[in-house]
């Protein structure tokens, strides 16, 4: 076992003086056990990556050897995996995921569903990962619920709390990483993209807007665009609010300049 100041001085040789590499490499990727690490320069993590590969290879015909994928991964020379691969693979000393990063979410509309989201999201950070959910099936403001509420509050009053969520789940100096998106046909699109304007709320989560070719066509032609929540699983009615397309765009257009954010996912409609 090594003393970070022992890890530091060996690593910063290692990346030839470069301090940010180095504080980057211990900070997120060096194992350690009960305050003290287990290597001390990246060297020692490629050697552990390539025995644990090379111990899965032997399971499948014609495998590469231990000194075969050692030369691949070596001085970061031909093959850099992600980080949570860098740090998990071969660590038997934390529970991590060995992805970066994964969508969740069952689209389900109610209380329930939207707890265990916050928790599968818990569980996936908590190792490592980040996460991205969508909310469009979420129903809009004031639409009517069945318990003693009577009204949502509607998708975007739940940022927050996927936010928190983010924040309040460790990762070992690592900032937690999240994604929501919405799409742009959603009633409470507006509210959406204007979400970050509180710039104390909602600080764990980056938030995209999902486009579609039917919205640009109304924006480039400036013309009405529905709103629309289709509420199958309750028996509502569906839901229509209009608006103009050229100023929605308008307003997303300004906030992306004032915040970056939120983002733009292009989907085909």
């Amino acid at each position: 076992m090594f003393t970070k100041e022992e890890v530091y001085n060996s690593s910063l040789n290692y990346f030839n003086g470069d301090d940010m590499q180095t504080s980057i490499w211990i900070d997120k990727y060096a194992l350690q056990k009960n305050g003290y690490y287990l290597e001390k320069t990246p060297d020692d993590m490629h050697k552990r990556l390539s025995k644990e590969f090379a111990r899965v290879e032997q399971k499948y015909p014609n495998p590469l050897s231990y000194e075969e994928i050692y030369n691949l991964f070596a001085s970061f020379r031909y093959i850099i995996p992600g980080g949570s691969i860098l740090y998990g693979v071969g660590n038997t000393y934390s529970i991590s995921s060995l992805g970066n990063c994964f969508v969740i979410g069952n689209n389900f509309d109610s209380i329930g569903s939207i707890f265990n989201i916050d928790e599968e999201q818990a569980q996936l950070m908590k190792r490592r990962a980040g996460v991205g959910h969508d909310i469009s099936h979420l129903r809009p403001a004031l639409s009517s619920v069945t318990n003693a509420a009577g009204t949502s509050t509607g998708a975007v009053s739940f940022m927050p709390r996927y936010s928190n969520t983010t924040r309040e789940i460790g990762q070992n100096n690592r900032r937690g990483a999240l994604m929501l998106t919405l799409d742009i046909n959603h009633p409470d699109i507006e509210q959406f993209i204007i979400s970050k304007d509180d710039l104390t709320k909602i600080t764990g989560a980056n938030i995209s807007v999902k486009i579609t070719n039917e919205f640009m066509k109304s924006v480039e032609k400036q013309e009405t665009y529905n709103l629309e929540w289709n509420p199958n699983k309750i028996g509502e009615p569906k839901k229509i609010y209009i608006t103009s397309a050229k100023e929605l765009w308008n307003k997303l257009i300004h906030q992306a300049w004032k915040s970056a954010e939120p983002k733009l996912w292009d989907l085909v409609a």
